[in-house]
């Protein structure tokens, strides 16, 4: 069932079948080295950071993460994302990523899903459909917001596959929009998923989840 009134995300715990969402603290730095440490995951376009050779490097993205969250939940709110059960996947516990509902626009109820990273290990697994189903069934669901933004660079080819695979819609490129590690300039290919289309993308994910 849908809110009646837009809300920020609550920061409970988001909890499936394969994977938990809970909110970043500064407990959650080791685990996520592991993830922002993999090279494969910049490679193909994804530009925005270079991989984290020192731990440090992750407790002060940690800890970035963490003072991004106001106390109303207005603010960025990341995610740890981490295996429920014992498995294939992996150990239960085991960090596989990270991801996050920011720029909150409660009047106008749209909310961007984004800053998503997930170790290589767990690329084509049930990993990434849970968790944005989790991270949408949120939003929609128990948050009241009518619109998802998803975007990411031009040039992140599987990126962008990913987020059309979600059923989510193009809406066009953003240019010169967030400064790369580099110091270039990223062009964002921004997508989204309205309330309405909801109900479509929710059985293409459930239907992904259930698949062998």
């Amino acid at each position: 069932m849908l809110s009646e009134a837009c809300v920020p995300p609550t920061g409970a715990p988001l909890v499936g079948r394969f994977v938990r969402l809970d909110v970043t603290t500064a407990a959650d730095a080791p685990g996520l080295f592991d993830v922002y440490s993999d090279e494969r995951c910049y490679e193909q376009g994804f530009l925005m950071m270079r991989p984290h050779r020192t731990p440090a490097e992750t407790e002060a993205l940690v800890e970035a993460a963490v003072a991004a969250r106001a106390a109303d939940g207005t603010g960025r709110t990341a995610y740890t994302i981490r295996l429920v059960a014992d498995g294939d996947l992996g150990p239960a516990g085991t960090v596989v990523g990270s991801s996050s509902l920011g720029d909150v626009d409660t009047g106008r109820e749209h909310v961007h899903l984004g800053w998503t990273m997930y170790g290589s290990r767990w690329w084509g697994t049930q990993v990434n459909p849970e968790s944005k189903f989790l991270l949408l069934a949120h939003a929609f669901e128990t948050c009241g917001f009518g619109r998802v933004k998803i975007q990411t660079d031009v040039v992140n080819a599987r990126s962008r596959a990913a987020i059309l695979k979600l059923g989510a819609t193009f809406e066009g490129v953003t240019r010169r929009d967030v400064r790369r590690a580099d110091g270039s300039w990223r062009d964002s290919a921004v997508h989204s998923i309205l309330v309405d289309e909801w109900p479509t993308v929710r059985a293409g994910l459930l239907a992904r989840l259930e698949a062998p």
